[in-house]
């Protein structure tokens, strides 16, 4: 007995019509990254395992998928790291190879390598395949698509702004009716960790923190608790959670918190100008918040960071990114600051299709059937198809002469607008039957005038 077919979890398949729905969700961030003048890169689906790991933090790095070596390069396993208990090395040995688990890093390898040949600051927008060995559920998958866009080049807080500007865009575009983005500055919270003499513990600080929607304010403090903060460092940040207040009051409030602290000081005046402008041009839909707690696990993060979310949909975020500087120093290219956003194409697709936002014309129905009834009709049939596709209408011609029936269910299926009938009949005299399958009408052409009548329709 043959098993029944299946794939990965993490993965989906995509029917056409799916993928005509995620062409259009494409199609608009696409025109959106190109009217603020972004350029499309593409790079490939795997890279060498040392351009990724520590990038990610150590949370991140595991969910790496590696390509494991083949032929000799297997010999070159590290026998001796696996003897010894060191399982992260003795995996390093057996592959060279992984997976990309964002855009990001590659792309900050990209402008490294290709540094004379593109120009600063540079913009780009890229539209690819992740993987992260996450475990499936809701909302997350272990292969899913990426829009990313990204300004290197320039530490102008401007770009932030446009950012912002970019994510209400293509959110209203899509008729996501509320939606909010959250935006925090790493430099705060390193000015917490440092106000409350954790300095040394801030990764595990923004990881902690970066749970907060899943395990809530207490399972935050708990994990705190197990990274080894001390309580007085807890009893200080924990008040921190139940911020409120419009973000200029917050701001305000954090700015006396962090009175002692340069690097957060200057954290609240980078967030400051980033509210202040984005009010002083003003967004179509987006509501934006100022959230303390939003920290983005991801280590290369060193300014403003964002998150985006659908209001009343249970979804996890939509859109992250923020500012990095210097990312592109681990590739030998210092003093190069970027910042950058990615839309999630699989959660905000899965938004769409929650909310019966697609638009009803976004299928892959067909224009135009010419029935088969036999050779000779075929061949005519086959010669104003050709003519229609020329005019730039898109058509078949049924390939068997079954019957009728079978051929106009086939059309209903595709969601076929016309059909031409030519039979025997018809072709004795140099006419053709118009079927419209909508209201059933039809109408009769002669077959040397269909061309110009059709495109009069």
């Amino acid at each position: 007995m043959s098993q029944k077919p299946s794939i990965p979890k993490g993965t989906r398949d995509f029917l056409p019509s799916d993928v005509a729905k995620r062409s259009y969700l494409f199609s608009v961030i696409r025109s959106v990254y190109e009217k603020h003048g972004f350029l499309p890169i593409e790079t490939p689906s795997f890279e060498l395992s040392s351009t990724l790991m520590g990038k990610y933090g150590d949370e991140g790095d595991r969910l790496i998928f590696r390509i494991l070596n083949s032929g000799d390069k297997m010999k070159k396993a590290d026998l001796q790291a696996l003897d010894a208990g060191n399982l992260p090395k003795f995996a390093s040995s057996l592959s060279e190879k992984a997976l990309r688990y964002d855009l990001t890093v590659p792309f900050a390898r990209f402008v490294a390598q290709h540094q004379n040949d593109i120009t600063f600051p540079f913009k780009r927008y890229q539209i690819q395949a992740v993987w992260r060995a996450d475990r499936p559920q809701h909302g997350r998958y272990q292969e899913f698509y990426q829009c990313d866009g990204d300004s290197i080049g320039s530490d102008s807080l401007l770009n932030e702004v446009e950012f912002i500007q970019i994510i209400d865009s293509v959110l209203t575009q899509l008729a996501i009716p509320a939606f909010t983005i959250k935006i925090n500055n790493r430099k705060i919270l390193s000015g917490i960790a440092e106000v409350c003499g954790e300095a040394h513990h801030l990764i595990a600080i923004t990881v902690a923190l970066d749970k907060m929607d899943k395990i809530g304010s207490a399972g935050v403090i708990t994990e705190l608790e197990s990274k080894g903060l001390s309580q007085g460092a807890i009893d200080k940040i924990s008040p921190l959670f139940s911020l409120k207040g419009k973000p200029e009051e917050q701001l305000d409030l954090m700015e006396k918190y962090l009175s002692n602290s340069v690097v957060g000081l200057k954290g609240i005046d980078e967030l400051r100008y980033v509210f202040e402008t984005i009010t002083a041009i003003g967004v179509q839909e987006a509501k934006i918040e100022f959230d303390v707690t939003l920290a983005r696990g991801l280590n290369y993060y060193t300014g403003a960071i964002f998150e985006v979310k659908v209001d009343n949909v249970n979804m996890g975020s939509i859109c992250g990114g923020g500012r990095y500087d210097d990312l592109t120093a681990t590739f030998g290219l210092s003093g190069v600051s970027g910042v950058g956003i990615s839309f999630g194409a699989d959660r905000i697709y899965d938004v769409l299709e929650e909310l019966n936002l697609f638009p009803k014309n976004v299928s892959l129905s067909l224009s135009v059937l010419f029935v088969n009834l036999g050779h000779k009709e075929s061949l005519v049939s086959m010669q104003l198809a050709k003519e229609l596709r020329s005019n730039g209408i898109d058509c078949e011609v049924y390939p068997s002469a079954v019957k009728l029936q079978k051929q106009l269910k086939y059309a209903n299926d595709r969601g076929c607008a016309w059909v031409v009938i030519i039979g025997e009949e018809e072709l004795q005299n140099q006419q053709l039957s118009l079927k419209n399958m909508e209201s059933g009408e039809q109408l009769k052409f002669a077959i040397t005038n269909f061309i110009s009548e059709f495109s009069k329709l």
